[in-house]
């Protein structure tokens, strides 16, 4: 469980978020969304450490993040995996190499036991025998994928992804979803995913943080957000004419 408390952060003049409290629960695919310029991003990257908050503090299981020093931090970041939007692979490493990344910096596993590593997360994603390709050979879904294999060699107590279906066919971020919910469930971790796409909200929403204007202006899962009256909240969610339309059947 992840535990945001009055979590502020400003930039010169600017208060981009603004005393955010809440709980991202184990198990769950916990969805931050928002739109541009809401505060999703600055949230995530306060909570992960890329940002010090203002003020406020982040709790992994009940653990300080924000008191902590750069040397207790790292014993932290070895539990957390991070999907990046644009999945972020080295272009000169192979697929195996890429998953093996983290291995090699902070484990002190036998060659052949990450090596099995890298195989079972590379089945795990559907991808098992594309150890030798370069990220230049892969489709923008299996580039997804290779960096979900990543983020999960190390067996993360928490995941984190950013945009993860950004630039993806309908179809394929279908795929993605599953397959981040599937990982969730199997592996009972804490999954924070910052997502402006609306088939990852009503399909995988177990806990749901909409932002507005840097503060916190719902919380709740999918079965409830058809069932809100929260104005901004509707505006964005069932902005277009499919939602609504979609908004009435639910």
């Amino acid at each position: 469980m992840i535990e945001v408390k009055n979590i502020r952060k400003v930039f010169g003049d600017n208060e981009v978020l603004k005393d955010i409290s809440c709980t991202f629960e184990t198990g769950k695919n916990n969805l931050i969304i928002g739109g541009s310029g809401s505060g999703k991003t600055t949230l995530l990257k306060c909570i992960v450490g890329l940002h010090e908050p203002t003020e406020g503090s982040v709790l992994y299981d009940g653990r300080d993040f924000t008191k902590m020093s750069f040397t207790e931090r790292i014993d932290i970041r070895k539990e957390i995996g991070m999907l990046f939007q644009n999945s972020a692979l080295f272009d000169s490493l192979t697929v195996q190499d890429n998953i093996m990344f983290g291995l090699n910096m902070f484990s002190d596993q036998s060659k052949k036991e990450k090596l099995d590593r890298v195989n079972f997360c590379l089945e795990r994603v559907n991808l098992k025998g594309n150890n030798d390709l370069f990220p230049a050979e892969l489709s923008g879904g299996m580039k997804k994928r290779v960096g979900i294999a990543r983020a999960i060699a190390m067996e993360p107590k928490y995941l984190f992804c950013d945009e993860p279906n950004s630039g993806l066919d309908p179809k394929t971020s279908i795929v993605i979803d599953d397959l981040i919910k599937e990982i969730t469930d199997e592996l009972k971790i804490t999954t924070v995913v910052v997502t402006h796409d609306m088939n990852s909200v009503m399909g995988i929403g177990d806990n749901i943080l909409f932002l507005y204007n840097g503060e916190k202006w719902w919380q709740g899962s999918n079965k409830e957000i058809a069932h809100t009256d929260n104005a901004e909240l509707n505006s964005f969610v069932f902005a277009s004419k499919f939602m609504e339309a979609a908004k009435e059947k639910l």
